[in-house]
């Protein structure tokens, strides 16, 4: 990875407890309901391939990646390519997201960052679009 590269980050506080959490972010009927209908398939376990399918704005994609680690009720990290994105599906145009939980008196804040973001103008569209998901998210988890 270039390190040159920016950095998107974003959080949200869920109240609800991590495990809570974890389940929306391993479920796919769940992620389906806070990722814009997105099919997610994997069994999330390290080393495991991870894809995304659906249709965004008419637009069918199949964005996929890794998952690098799963700790259940703290960590979640995957590698990831957007087929939408324009980029060739090479390693070094993938990205390294990551979303970390921390509990605290049932409360639990969800912190998510994407690495290899290029420009600042990227970065700006990939946190509100990160923004908007986490949102959803807690929607999601608070039913």
């Amino acid at each position: 990875m270039n390190n040159n590269t920016l950095i998107a980050e974003t959080s949200i506080s869920i109240d609800a407890p991590a495990a809570d959490v974890w389940k929306a972010l391993t479920t796919p009927e769940l992620v389906s309901q806070y990722l814009m209908g997105t099919t997610v398939t994997t069994d999330w376990k390290e080393g495991s391939p991870i894809t995304y399918e659906g249709t965004y704005n008419g637009k069918s994609y199949h964005d996929k990646g890794v998952i690098k680690k799963a700790e259940p009720g703290k960590l979640l990290q995957s590698t990831y390519w957007s087929s939408a994105g324009g980029k060739e599906d090479k390693p070094e145009n993938y990205n390294l997201v990551t979303y970390r939980l921390s509990e605290n008196d049932g409360q639990t804040v969800v912190t998510l960052t994407q690495d290899n973001v290029q420009s600042e103008k990227e970065k700006e569209h990939v946190t509100g679009n990160w923004n908007a998901v986490l949102q959803k998210l807690k929607e999601v988890v608070e039913k």
